[in-house]
């Protein structure tokens, strides 16, 4: 069975901690494909070569959820050359047997526009430096000037602007626990693979 999740949204909205739930709860495959760009910000020089040549050695390395990171993964995004040598990878991903669940900034827009189930998942920047800010600590006012910076340069790009898919379901976990969150998106899903099971005519009602 082949069935696609994309879940995208701004940093520290929890589509992070949504498409992984999805993934354990259905039994899908995960890919956060955010770690790709950081993975290709992170080895630094040009990010062109480090793209066409990432390892799943790269994958693993410890400071790829730094706030440094993250700001490099968004600048090496801006690049459309970057960009196209990891689409290849993320589509193979996204329609492998079993189920698959991709989150990031244009899965729905690009990658997958054929997904199954489409999820934008956003919160207000105050409420998402706030998040982060717990994660990594530091000056949270700080935090929340990065996170606007990145919000301003994802949205502004001129190559898959980061922005919700015509299609999609947009969630707003501002003022949600994660585990409300959570299960808007897994019924959802369920729906979807509901119908996705009945014979042709059928509604389920």
């Amino acid at each position: 069975m082949r069935f696609t999740v994309a879940v995208d949204g701004p940093a520290a909205a929890g589509k992070g901690t949504i498409s992984r739930a999805l993934a354990e709860r259905f039994g899908f495959a995960h890919l956060d494909t955010g770690l790709l760009y950081r993975a290709v910000g992170a080895k630094g020089g040009d990010p062109v070569a480090a793209a066409r040549g990432l390892t799943p050695e790269d994958l693993r390395r410890e400071d790829l959820r730094t706030l440094d990171a993250g700001q490099a993964a968004s600048r090496v995004a801006a690049i459309p050359e970057v960009r196209a040598a990891l689409i290849a990878f993320q589509r193979d991903f996204a329609r492998r047997d079993g189920g698959a669940v991709l989150d990031g900034r244009d899965i729905g827009t690009v990658i997958c526009p054929e997904a199954e189930v489409k999820l934008f998942v956003t919160a207000r920047a105050e409420v998402r430096a706030h998040r982060r800010w717990l994660e990594v600590g530091g000056d949270e006012a700080r935090v929340l000037a990065e996170i606007k910076e990145r919000d301003a340069r994802d949205m502004g790009r001129a190559d898959a602007p980061l922005r919700p898919a015509g299609d999609a379901v947009v969630l707003d976990t501002s003022a949600l626990a994660i585990d409300e969150a959570v299960a808007m998106a897994g019924a959802l899903v369920e729906a979807r693979l509901n119908a996705r099971a009945l014979p042709p005519g059928k509604t389920g009602l």
